[in-house]
């Protein structure tokens, strides 16, 4: 009896403080490192963007919601301006996000149809690079939201209406939706640091107009 009274009295008080100050010193870590983590991905490997208008449609509607690889061209270091290697360069096809060039605090979503050194010709409906027609089974024609009564043969675009080449560390861009879309034609080219990546995935899509979830296009690979 005697024992057992002694090794109670020998043992340390529990702290009840100080295991709380450590509990929550253990979730502040876990949070700082969760939210690092977060903005370490969203800056360097993917980040999510919501399509606003329908430029690109069909192949990307008002209300999808996409992820944008950020490393296969090589991410840009925050306040720095220096641009990590990259897997690969952008190429004629890729979907691409970009600061718009007229202000870049917008961000844009539109097809490259010309790298480097191609020469793009515009005739009606039809983009020739390098003298080629090219083959867009992803283009929408449409009537345009304003109509114009214009004479034949007239282009109205300020890049395209004659053999354009595209300079060095540049990318002439259209949207898929050519009728309705503001892009290269008008506004001239995307500089490779303008670009924040290649649009990949649908994640999620909303039919704002329905109120609706569009089921078939969840999980969406964009090539």
């Amino acid at each position: 009896m005697d024992l057992e009274e002694k090794t109670e009295e020998a043992s340390p008080p529990v702290r009840v403080g100080k295991r709380q100050k450590s509990l929550v010193r253990e979730y502040v870590e876990a949070i700082a490192i969760a939210i690092l983590l977060a903005l370490v991905i969203r800056t360097f490997v993917v980040q999510a963007f919501t399509i606003p208008s329908g430029s690109m449609m069909d192949t990307l509607l008002v209300g999808d919601y996409i992820l944008v690889n950020k490393f296969l061209y090589g991410p840009t270091v925050p306040f720095t301006g220096w641009q990590l290697p990259g897997i690969r360069g952008p190429r004629r096809g890729d979907i691409i996000v970009f600061k718009y060039p007229q202000d870049e605090r917008r961000d844009f979503i539109k097809r490259i149809i010309g790298v480097p050194g191609d020469r793009v010709l515009i005739r009606g409906h039809t983009v020739i690079v390098n003298d080629e027609p090219l083959v867009e089974p992803y283009r929408r024609v449409t009537q345009p939201s304003f109509p114009r009564a214009d004479p034949p043969g007239y282009c109205g675009y300020s890049y395209g209406c004659e053999p354009t080449t595209v300079p060095p560390d540049s990318y002439f861009v259209m949207g898929d939706n050519r009728d309705n879309s503001q892009d290269s034609r008008y506004w001239g080219f995307v500089k490779h640091d303008e670009i924040k990546g290649k649009a990949f995935l649908i994640y999620w899509s909303w039919d704002g107009d329905r109120h609706w979830l569009r089921w078939t296009r969840l999980g969406h690979y964009l090539p």
